[in-house]
Parts: structure tokens; C-alpha cells; sequence
């Protein structure tokens, strides 16, 4: 039984209001790079923005997106809600696309 993930972009939205949450957040999501998970299932958050005006959190990698809101959730004990979340495909030259809409 394998478990591949697809390169995902998703974007959250939580509470930001001072530096404390700010490093909070970003102390939670640097551990979580390369984090092994049960069942040999890996979670390979590659990259993160904050971006703390807009009080959104933007993680890229390859994970399951419910499974990293639940984790990011629970380390940082912040509501986060979902706002958006993209699929990216490899393309033959090694860069990456943008899926197409099905």
C-alpha cells in the first residue's frame, strides 16, 4: 500500500495578533519539516510564509491538508480555517505547473 502525496500549496487563515503568536506559529511549523508520521507516511513541508497584516499562514510541501491543519491546530492551539488549497503537478522540464481546473 503506497501513500503518495501530490506537491500541495495551502493556505490558512489564523490568528496572529502580536509576536508571541507570530513565533509560535513559526516554531511549529519549522519542527514539522520533514516530519515523520505513523504508518511510514511523511510529511515533507518544504516551504511556509506568515504573513501576519493579513493574519494568513501559507505552507507548501507535500502532506495532506487536513492532516496538516489538524497538526498545526494542535501545536499552536490557534484556530485555523482552510482557505485554499492547490494541487501542483511536476512537469517534464523538473519545474512545476499549476494543475488544470477538472
Amino acid at each position: 500500500m503506497s501513500h503518495k502525496h501530490q506537491f500541495i500549496c495551502m493556505t490558512m487563515r489564523m490568528n496572529i495578533d502580536c509576536d508571541g503568536c507570530y513565533r509560535k506559529i513559526r516554531r511549529a511549523l519549522l519542527q514539522m519539516q520533514g516530519y515523520m508520521l505513523e504508518l511510514f507516511m511523511t510529511t515533507e513541508l518544504e516551504s511556509h510564509l506568515i504573513e501576519r497584516k493579513q493574519c494568513r499562514v501559507s505552507v507548501c510541501g507535500s502532506f495532506v491538508p487536513q492532516d496538516m491543519a489538524i497538526k498545526i491546530r494542535r501545536k499552536t492551539n490557534r484556530r485555523v480555517e482552510i482557505l485554499e488549497i492547490k494541487e501542483v503537478e511536476a512537469s517534464h522540464d523538473g519545474g512545476t505547473d499549476p494543475k488544470p481546473p477538472s
